[in-house]
Order: C-alpha cells, then sequence, then structure tokens
C-alpha cells in the first residue's frame, strides 16, 4: 500500500530522530518536527515507516491508501 498522508502529532519531543531518519521528508524548524511541504511520500515509505516505528513518542503518523 502506498503512504498518502504523513503528520506529526503534538506529542512530538523535538528528538530529531525523523529528521535522521528521513531529512527528504520530516523538518525540524522549531519545537516541534515537521513534514516538508511537497514531499513525496513514494520516495521514502520504507524510511517514512522506519521513523514512525522508531518515534520515542510515537508522534509519527501515516495513512496508507486502501485498496
Amino acid at each position: 500500500m502506498a503512504i498518502v498522508k504523513v503528520w506529526i502529532t503534538d506529542d512530538c519531543t523535538a528528538c530529531n530522530l525523523c529528521v535522521d531518519t528521513c531529512p527528504e521528508v520530516f523538518e525540524l524548524p522549531d519545537d516541534i518536527a515537521e513534514v516538508i511541504e511537497g514531499a513525496d511520500f513514494s520516495e521514502y515509505e520504507d524510511e517514512i515507516i522506519e521513523a514512525a516505528e522508531s518515534c520515542p513518542v510515537e508522534a509519527i503518523q501515516y495513512e496508507e491508501e486502501e485498496d
């Protein structure tokens, strides 16, 4: 399935793990990580999933396209 949406909840602690894992999709401009506007999720699905699974506070969420 393809990832169609990625977002970060307010639980983010700005640990920078997501940016280290996938800087093409995530950035840390302030006190909370953000998804880069216009990022191509299809190119980095494995990295997005890895970042979400590694997030210590489970702040990274994503939605997959349904069949």
